[in-house]
């Protein structure tokens, strides 16, 4: 019988964003379990430690433990650099997917010409699943902007679903910001590929480089962010998403809760993260950081991974996981101040919203890094119909490349046709059309967003799974 800490994630990291972002998850990781970059650990616990520790990392005949981590992406270069790094030993070869030909930043060439990349990632997810006990699911870590992890994931998405369908599928998405995009093509590799993985994925959760930019810049007073200052901040989140799964705490969140409390309609799965506090070492020994301040604190603009306003539309759930040295009885105390002063606005049909995490595990930082070091953290998982303005945007921006055709010539020399582009883009309007219904049956929006309907889009309880084959 497995026990209840024998719960196991496999992490599926795509493509440069993705393989990048799990490159700082994992050295979070490491650190928080006390494991050496060869995979030894520095303490030994107690058998529940043990137990904890086989959630992510798998214990080999030399007693070292490997992640339960696929990288893959079509250009070789940055798994490459992953593997001459400091960790390079702590990762299995073998798990490390690499292929010569690159993408291009075009969703048409990867899903076509990625099928050899795909059957390798979805052999080599397998073998890792295989040999976990307590499987709950899969964690796909990704950028909807590029080839590889915008072509790649809606296969890996679809195959996770025909061959593990009761397991949690999530996704942790890096949405495309303009400001600091690495292709111009961006908007229509995010369009297709949340079309083509609608149907397969249980909750994917929002990142917007744009936003973490900004936080790096206004709140750790980084003048010019890199990729590297943006992924440590993702690495934060994707602990704290999965510290329950690690660690014993008052009240543990699994990756199924997620989907129970934080998904009331299968396509409504695209939740806003926030994170806090996010303060610099500099600043940190002027701030406080009791439950009920890092609790306001994330419901700040300044916490926001999406920049999106959740004070001009509806709240439908809301996850809080707080770490470190926190008492139930203060997160009690500040969720029922938080309804009193009716700060947060619920639909009407789910006004009590709030699902809470409380893990003991403190919030942990690499040395010499940005963040500082604080006793207790938190982390917001929120389903809100602000998200929708996000996907408005994005529409708008396919729709003013589509209207002249620019660059559509690449996607159909790829074999991908007028009629697909066409599907996509409507089925990203329906979707906005969705948490417009959510929000007129919750009490109505404040601020409507304007967005072009698909010329058949029934409701949002009526409509059925569209399964679309390219």
């Amino acid at each position: 019988m497995v026990s209840v800490f024998q719960r196991s994630c496999v992490s599926i990291h795509l493509g440069q964003a993705g393989v990048q972002a799990g490159s700082a998850c994992w050295e979070l990781y490491t650190m928080e379990h006390n494991i050496q970059p060869d995979g030894r650990l520095l303490e030994v616990g107690d058998g529940a430690g043990r137990e904890c520790l086989r959630t992510f990392f798998s214990e080999s005949e030399r007693g070292c433990y490997v992640p339960k981590a696929v990288f893959a992406d079509s250009e070789p270069s940055v798994v490459d650099a992953m593997m001459s790094g400091p960790r390079g030993k702590l990762f299995n070869p073998e798990l490390m997917i690499r292929q010569g030909e690159d993408f291009a930043n075009n969703f048409a060439r990867g899903f076509n010409r990625g099928k050899n990349l795909t059957r390798r990632v979805l052999g080599a997810v397998r073998r890792v699943a295989e040999a976990s006990e307590g499987l709950q699911g899969f964690m796909v870590c990704h950028s909807l902007g590029g080839g590889t992890g915008s072509g790649c994931t809606p296969e890996i998405m679809a195959s996770l679903n025909d061959e593990y369908g009761k397991r949690s599928k999530l996704q942790l998405s890096v949405y495309p910001a303009p400001q600091i995009a690495s292709a111009v093509v961006e908007p229509y590799n995010a369009i297709l590929t949340t079309h083509f993985s609608m149907d397969y994925c249980d909750c994917a959760f929002l990142v917007d480089n744009q936003a973490i930019n900004e936080i790096c810049k206004q709140s750790l007073g980084i003048g010019r962010p890199s990729f590297a200052h943006l992924n440590r901040i993702i690495g934060q989140v994707s602990s704290s998403i999965t510290a329950s799964l690690r660690f014993q705490g008052a009240l543990n969140v699994d990756l199924a809760d997620f989907q129970t409390n934080l998904v009331p309609f299968p396509r409504i799965h695209f939740p806003l993260v926030s994170y806090a506090p996010i303060v610099s070492p500099r600043a940190a020994r002027h701030e406080s950081f009791w439950v009920p301040d890092i609790t306001a604190r994330c419901f700040h603009a300044s916490s926001r991974m999406v920049r999106v306003n959740p004070s001009l539309a509806r709240y439908i759930a809301c996850c809080l996981l707080y770490r470190g040295d926190v008492a139930p009885t203060d997160v009690n105390r500040t969720i029922a101040k938080m309804k009193l002063d009716s700060k947060v606005h619920f639909v009407d049909w789910c006004p009590t919203g709030f699902k809470v995490g409380i893990n003991c595990a403190p919030p942990v930082t690499p040395p010499g890094g940005d963040l500082a070091a604080t006793p207790r953290a938190v982390c917001l998982v929120s389903n809100t119909t602000a998200i929708k303005r996000a996907w408005a945007r994005m529409g708008h921006k396919f729709d003013l490349m589509y209207a002249k055709r620019a660059f559509v010539h690449w996607y159909q020399a790829e074999g991908l046709e007028h009629d697909t582009m066409v599907t996509a883009r409507d089925d990203i309007a329906a979707l906005v059309q969705d948490y417009d219904e959510v929000e007129r049956q919750g009490g109505g929006d404040l601020t409507p967003v304007s967005t072009p309907a698909p010329s058949t889009a029934p409701g949002l309880l009526s409509r059925q799974p569209s399964r679309s084959n390219w």
